[in-house]
């Protein structure tokens, strides 16, 4: 694959004024593979067991050293009329966010909500999935944990903007719903190399985007909110530090196979979870959420690049030499060389950008209120 077509949504970012990467687009149309991992592979997996007992799952957190949704909301077994100051105090706080902000906001917290198609898409993963549901192996009690932190996010985020006003939650519930029914397709056909791969990403991708979310919170007198954010992004930090360390073990175990489903991730993009999203009004929602979060700073092409950039360097990629062939090493050189690709393409795609003519958009999540895109 030509190094140029990673970055097939360019052009319409530069038209439109929608400062969208290539991170923030369905999925190339791309022949469909299921189950992409020799069956032999899986003893990989099971091998590792031990591993992810000891290593692994003591990155979870027991439920109560866990923080909680309430423990950040008006509380709400207070006498009425202090319940009803918190609130108070809140709308207070959000009043100045404009919204833009709140655009980002949902958009995030949309993505949180979809955790059942999460939970689906690594339950589909061979030789990691939980056969039964209830499965004691640890791959199994990880995911299961791992979405029982994760459901913390959505659930939080929800509240406190249906306590600000702000947003038109009827319109966020739909979207949630549509988004859960429409499922996603990141490419990771049934393999549990591309899987961890592609979480890795996606968990550093999440924590920038509520990190940023944070500071623009606290720039904006919100403090609470931002601590909100902020503790968001610290889950989403330390479950991306899991997900790293099981690429870590594969390309111990297996350079080559580890190194080939790195560079085929890259190849094909990494689609954010919530690419299939859609409101019942706007057929191109995501995009326009997506530009939004790359005008205010929130998550960029930059961000993508950096990412890139980061996993090379976290898991040693540019000194990997050991074990790989020919064409192993040619992926591991692709993958080294992307960021600074990206790069280029992204800073003439800008350029032309700021050069179109300011688009708005109207967002049924902010009451149907333009917001420039």
């Amino acid at each position: 694959m030509q190094a140029q077509s990673l970055f097939l949504s360019m052009p319409a970012m530069a038209r439109s004024r929608c400062r969208v990467s290539a991170i923030a687009v369905a999925p190339p149309n791309r022949r469909r593979v299921i189950h992409s991992m020799p069956p032999e592979k899986a003893e990989i997996f099971k091998s590792l067991e031990g591993w992810a007992s000891r290593e692994l799952l003591p990155m979870l957190k027991p439920v109560e050293q866990c923080w909680q949704p309430t423990d950040f909301l008006p509380n709400s077994s207070l006498p009425t009329d202090e319940f009803e100051e918190e609130i108070r105090d809140l709308r207070a706080r959000t009043a100045d966010l404009p919204d833009e902000y709140f655009v980002v906001l949902v958009g995030d917290m949309i993505t949180e909500e979809a955790l059942p198609t999460y939970q689906t898409m690594i339950n589909t993963l061979d030789g990691v999935r939980d056969e039964t549901g209830a499965s004691p192996s640890p791959w199994a009690v990880w995911t299961r944990t791992w979405t029982a932190e994760e459901n913390r996010h959505g659930d939080l985020l929800g509240k406190y903007m249906y306590l600000s006003g702000r947003v038109d939650m009827r319109m966020v519930e739909k979207t949630v719903q549509y988004l859960i029914g429409s499922g996603m397709d990141p490419g990771t056909e049934n393999n549990p190399y591309l899987g961890f791969v592609y979480t890795s990403f996606q968990e550093r991708a999440t924590f920038v985007s509520h990190g940023n979310t944070a500071r623009l919170a606290k720039q904006r007198g919100d403090d609470v909110l931002a601590r909100v954010c902020g503790t968001i992004a610290a889950d989403e930090k330390r479950h991306e530090n899991a997900y790293a360390r099981i690429v870590d073990q594969l390309l111990a175990i297996d350079p080559e196979g580890a190194v080939l489903a790195i560079a085929d991730m890259m190849r094909k993009r990494i689609t954010m979870p919530a690419h299939l999203m859609h409101d019942g009004h706007d057929p191109r929602l995501f995009d326009h959420f997506a530009s939004v979060a790359q005008r205010l700073g929130v998550y960029t092409a930059q961000d993508y690049a950096d990412i890139v950039e980061f996993l090379v360097k976290r898991w040693k990629l540019e000194s990997l030499e050991s074990g790989l062939s020919g064409e192993g090493r040619r992926a591991r050189d692709f993958v080294c060389g992307l960021a600074g690709r990206m790069r280029k393409v992204t800073e003439r795609a800008e350029e032309r950008a700021n050069k179109a003519e300011e688009k708005r958009v109207r967002f049924s999540w902010v009451f149907d209120r333009e917001v420039v895109v």
